[in-house]
């Protein structure tokens, strides 16, 4: 008889090491990877956001979404209060009223307009989004974690 290991012996102790190596990447420090995951929502949020806007865009004649302006300089935080939206956000300069897009956007292109995983409300999203004066989008979250710039554009 031939002594060693079989497949099945050796697949359960290298199964045993991959969830042993998983456990301690996440408890050496979890409040990085919370932080990481966040962020993944946000890049998640932002793109879909863009092309929410973009589908609308084609469905209306190259239309954008009422309330947009198409200020360079001035991002417009996405959302329902009309004051304060240009002190929460700090990825980019905001205008002060947020622009609501959920009568354009909400139903036919997204379920709901994107929340911040952290901080986010239905008045400041704590998303925001610019076009500029050639018409470019961009989208992206106004505090991202782990000093990561999150801004999707086309």
């Amino acid at each position: 008889m031939r002594k060693g290991f079989t497949l099945i012996e050796l697949l359960i102790v290298i199964g045993i090491i991959a969830i042993l190596a998983a456990l301690t990447f996440v408890a050496v420090d979890p409040a990085t990877r919370f932080a990481e995951a966040r962020n993944a929502e946000r890049w998640s949020a932002a793109n879909s956001v863009l092309n929410a806007v973009l589908k609308y865009q084609v469905d209306n004649d190259g239309t954008m979404p009422s309330g947009l302006d198409a200020v360079a300089g001035s991002s417009q935080v996405l959302g329902t209060a009309a004051t304060g939206c240009d002190s929460t956000c700090t990825a980019d300069t905001t205008v002060a009223t947020c622009v609501d897009l959920s009568t354009d956007l909400v139903s036919k292109y997204l379920a709901s307009i994107p929340q911040d995983p952290s901080t986010g409300a239905a008045t400041n999203t704590d998303y925001y989004i610019n076009v500029d004066a050639n018409g470019r989008l961009a989208v992206g979250a106004c505090d991202p974690e782990l000093s990561e710039t999150i801004t999707v554009s086309r």
